[in-house]
């Protein structure tokens, strides 16, 4: 079940203190024509200038109808400090956009990233997808469902959800109804239906105390990437709830959960960095 909108997250963003060994060293680079197709990129401050850094793609949450880039810097500079090329993009949210615009944005990103990715450091072939709430919900249709991506889908090594809604069909609170209620087909919104056998290696996190997006949607993509054949890592962090889940990626809240630990020991292992 997914609640209200998630904060941008803004004001948080700005007083927080940052991670050092990660920079901004890219902004408002357009992967397409519209005014929120745009991407930020932060690397580790000292990547050689010929690095080819292993890539995390992190969408933000916002029930797909909030959010920005500019409120996840705490974010970039954390995953970059551990060795990443960081990529966070803004999507098209709704009123205006509706399933499956953010999705086709996701995708769009990932291409950027094949097609680009070499010029900033990275290896485009090296990519963990990753997000939290409705950024885990574009993550996962990207790494599960080859619609969007077709043989580009390959890039993708791995995924990591944060507190992401994977199975929540029928649509019963005013964020889903307002994103996926006009689509004829419900199911084909679902990571669950398109999971299983082929999919990356997934790492799946979970709050506690989060009463927003019930532990159950992980629980399902699990077990149906399980029945597939995919390895699959669920991690539940006791007492944490919906917006804790990100914000203990910021470096003073770090005590409260493992997320930015957990995230990096994932991501260097499907990359071959360790």
């Amino acid at each position: 079940m997914i609640g209200a909108a998630c904060s941008p997250l803004l004001t948080f963003d700005m007083l927080v203190p940052k991670d050092d060994g990660g920079v901004k060293v890219a902004s408002d680079i357009s992967y397409g024509e519209g005014t929120r197709q745009k991407l930020d990129i932060y690397a580790p401050r000292h990547a050689a200038a010929d690095a080819r850094l292993p890539i995390i793609l992190f969408f933000y949450g916002g029930s797909w109808a909030s959010g920005t880039r500019n409120g996840y810097a705490f974010v970039g500079r954390a995953l970059a400090a551990q060795g990443f090329l960081v990529i966070i993009p803004d999507y098209r949210i709704g009123p205006a956009n509706l399933y499956p615009d953010f999705v086709k944005d996701g995708a769009s990103v990932v291409r950027w990233i094949v097609a680009h990715g070499r010029d900033h450091g990275g290896e485009p072939t090296n990519i963990v997808v990753s997000g939290h709430s409705a950024g885990a919900y574009i993550a996962a249709m990207l790494a599960v469902d080859d619609r969007w991506l077709g043989t580009d889908r390959n890039a993708i090594k791995g995924l990591v959800g944060i507190a992401g809604p994977y199975d929540f069909a029928p649509f019963d609170v005013p964020a889903s109804k307002a994103a996926f209620g006009a689509w004829p087909t419900p199911a084909d919104t679902q990571p669950v239906r398109w999971a299983g056998a082929g999919d990356p290696p997934t790492l799946l996190l979970i709050g506690g105390s989060d009463v927003t997006v019930r532990a159950r949607n992980s629980e399902a993509l699990a077990a149906k990437l399980r029945a597939g054949g995919v390895a699959v890592q669920i991690k539940r962090y006791p007492g944490i709830g919906h917006t804790g889940m990100v914000t203990a990626m910021a470096r003073p809240f770090r005590y409260r959960a493992s997320i930015v630990t957990d995230t990096v020991n994932f991501a260097q292992r499907v990359t071959g960095v360790n």
